[in-house]
């Protein structure tokens, strides 16, 4: 709690430094992959546990030969990956000055699975980059100085309700808050912005037509003219900011018919 920025940059780097080796090691891949890393620092229930989501195609490219090489099937070992991820990110620790606690987990958990063509992943993992540790509709009740929000069980399935003081409520989503200018997402190799020529590339090699930005987004409903019933449209908005400067467009707006 006391290093975030230091201990959260470590775990996005030991973890493409370890998918980099093995996918560097590989007898399919032997190349360089690319990869989508997102930092989460919160369970379901909002509690503290800083973990990291790599998206990860099964296919690299070794420059000095010119190829791209694809893997099909399992990708990597999870315990192996385990084992090099921990002791990196203990190396690290040590390497930038920080202590280790007389006790720490002996194993820990990575998970490697197969998310098809990573299209839900992704969205899976924007939806936390943007609506924030938990969306306005999961609190359930407030009131009498408690909270009550609902999640999602892991294990079951099933929808749970978890009862907190208001102060526990607040604590619970301010220890989440990033340190100021973090980069939460981060893209590693031949998916890094600086690879967007060998990106469109690639697209052409594999005939790949990426779809526009914004096309999976659901439209906007329109807003009906009470009057005919006809979709409105917006020429001009009617609040104004409390600031002297530029007029802010606000959600809510009139409009014509």
């Amino acid at each position: 709690m006391a290093h975030q920025g230091v201990v959260y940059d470590l775990l996005l780097r030991a973890s493409w430094e370890t998918l980099r080796s093995f996918s560097q090691n590989d007898q399919q891949l032997q190349g360089t992959p690319g990869a989508i890393a997102v930092l989460h620092t919160n369970t379901r229930r909002l509690d503290y546990h800083p973990h990291v989501h790599v998206v990860m195609p099964a296919a690299a490219i070794d420059a000095e030969a010119g190829l791209w090489r694809k893997k099909r099937g399992y990708l990597f070992k999870h315990k192996a990956l385990a084992k090099v991820f921990r002791a990196k990110v203990l190396a690290a620790l040590v390497a930038v000055g920080l202590v280790l606690p007389m006790r720490y987990p002996k194993a820990w958990v990575v998970d490697c699975k197969s998310v098809g063509n990573g299209e839900k992943a992704l969205v899976y993992l924007g939806r936390y980059l943007y609506r924030g540790v938990i969306r306005e509709q999961d609190i359930v009740a407030v009131g009498d100085g408690r909270v009550t929000f609902g999640y999602r069980d892991a294990k079951s399935g099933r929808v749970e309700r978890r009862v907190v003081s208001g102060a526990d409520f607040l604590w619970l989503v301010l220890q989440h808050v990033l340190p100021k200018g973090f980069r939460q997402a981060r893209n590693f190799g031949f998916l890094h912005p600086n690879c967007k020529r060998l990106i469109a590339l690639l697209q052409v090699v594999l005939k790949c037509l990426p779809a526009p930005v914004g096309a999976w987004l659901k439209a906007r409903a329109p807003v009906l003219c009470p009057c005919c019933g006809a979709a409105m449209v917006i020429v001009k908005t009617g609040l104004r900011a409390r600031f002297d400067g530029p007029m802010v467009v606000p959600r809510a707006a009139g409009g014509v018919c």
